[in-house]
């Protein structure tokens, strides 16, 4: 799902809400959403899961055209990780697609 996407099923949903304010709430949620990470909080939507900052190590890498070794700075990177209750939906709904779907033969 992208961006639009995620405008276009929240447009749908509620009738009374504009294209251009459906646009307008997902790009505040998710501008909020990024500077909460960027100042390094932790973001935990209860149901869906929770986003925070992880930090990498600097480490040492090789250039795959040359083989020389470089160094590789250290990193802080974005996380997600679903809740209970999303990964329970998903596996539910993967179970339910694999018993519809007829068995290939290995």
């Amino acid at each position: 799902m992208t961006r639009s996407d995620l405008v276009e099923a929240l447009a749908g949903r509620f009738g009374q809400l504009a294209h251009r304010d459906a646009e307008f709430a997902v790009k505040t949620i998710l501008d909020a959403m990024g500077d909460a990470l960027v100042k390094g909080h932790r973001i935990e939507i209860r149901g869906f899961g929770s986003f925070s900052v992880n930090r990498r190590a600097p480490r040492i890498g090789r250039n795959p055209r040359s083989g020389e070794s470089v160094m590789i700075p250290e990193k802080r990177v974005p996380h997600f990780k679903p809740g209970k209750a999303l990964r329970e939906q998903v596996d539910a709904k993967t179970a339910e697609i694999l018993r519809r779907e007829p068995q290939k033969p290995a």
